[in-house]
């Protein structure tokens, strides 16, 4: 591409935004476009594995909830106090109640559960919610050889896959964390929760065609890792 079309995209993007990928690429600025159009690819991949284990954690919890004995068993699970003790988790609930009331929308279940946050659904592997875990919340997953997990297992994986996710959401870059390892405890997560899930998402995501990234683009990467903007995770 030529300066000329690439300082077009550099104005249009915002000089701030691209500051970091010209950063990375130690100036180079065919290189810096490269490493942005990667990042894009990259981030495109990761919708699939991240929305299949949005879609079935919630709907494990939201099976696994109704059946336990917390609160008032007359109202749903998502209106008692009980199932509340993540600090945001009461506020994200009304939240989504006043959303579908502006909207006209009827207050059924499934339309508040979709719009509740990905962090609203890993709340419930906190520390408060160790009762619950051990009560029957624990079937939200499984190894493959039937055992099962502890509560962090899931939580730790989790807390990282929400800030990939929250990130990727908001275009953010993401080339100097750990993309292999993020993407393979996605898998791995889904693997426990809904394996079936978990099939047709390798089937599906195009991640394996991004990875492993341009030879030619890895020094800029590895020097981003080492202390360049951005950080690593």
């Amino acid at each position: 591409m030529q300066e000329e079309e690439i300082s077009e995209l550099e104005a249009i993007l915002s000089e701030a935004r691209f500051a970091r990928y010209v950063d990375w690429a130690m100036g180079d600025r065919q290189h810096a476009l490269k490493l942005y159009s990667l990042n894009c690819q990259v981030s495109e991949s990761f919708y699939t594995p991240l929305h299949f284990l949005e879609i079935c954690l919630r709907n494990k919890i939201s099976s696994i909830a109704t059946e336990l004995p917390f609160g008032d068993p007359s109202l749903p699970w998502f209106d008692r106090p009980e199932f509340q003790l993540g600090r945001n988790q009461p506020k994200q609930v009304e939240k989504a109640k006043r959303d579908l009331h502006e909207e006209g929308k009827p207050l059924e279940p499934g339309r508040i559960f979709a719009a509740l946050t990905f962090g609203y659904w890993t709340a419930f592997l906190g520390k408060d919610y160790d009762p619950h875990w051990q009560q029957g919340l624990n079937r939200i997953a499984r190894r493959a050889d039937g055992k099962g997990l502890r509560r962090k297992d899931l939580s730790e994986p989790l807390d990282r896959l929400r800030r990939l996710r929250n990130r990727v959401a908001h275009h953010e870059p993401i080339l100097t964390w750990d993309l292999r390892k993020h993407h393979d405890n996605n898998l791995l997560l889904l693997e426990w929760i809904a394996p079936r899930a978990a099939q047709w998402c390798r089937q599906l995501s195009r991640f394996e065609g991004v990875y492993p990234m341009d030879r030619l683009l890895l020094p800029q990467i590895e020097n981003a890792r080492r202390g360049g903007t951005g950080g690593r995770f």
